[in-house]
């Protein structure tokens, strides 16, 4: 069993920035993807970025230019640097991983992963 958890949500003021970190634990193989989601209260939940072993990177629409994802596979860790964050960003943020090959296209498809964390709160003030 995979074990992820995420840290550095937080609050934040509008078009300001935060970085979250997702540390995964386990077999040391077990996560050709990476990806966060979020979830907005009342609302589902909805694909935010991902990144395979090899850094291919997939953006939501709503993040892209503003959201970077990446990993460091020595340390098992992926990161999500939020920039110029706005209001409609707010949510609980959900790190998953999947052992298995995902094309680009099917990145941002919840049923895809396998593993998740307990999520990390990120507050962002109007």
């Amino acid at each position: 069993q995979v074990q992820l958890v995420e840290s550095g949500g937080g609050l934040v003021q509008a078009g300001g920035s935060l970085r979250l970190s997702c540390a995964a634990s386990g077999s040391s193989f077990s996560s050709y993807a990476m990806g966060w989601f979020r979830q907005a209260p009342g609302k589902e939940r909805e694909f935010v970025a991902a990144v395979t072993w090899s850094r291919i990177t997939y953006y939501a629409d709503s993040v892209k230019g503003r959201f970077t994802i990446s990993r460091d596979n020595a340390k098992n860790t992926v990161y999500l640097r939020m920039d110029s964050l706005k209001p409609e960003d707010t949510g609980i943020y959900y790190c998953a991983s999947t052992p298995s090959y995902i094309h680009e296209s099917y990145l941002s498809q919840i049923y895809q992963y396998n593993y998740w964390g307990q999520g990390t709160q990120v507050t962002v003030s109007s």
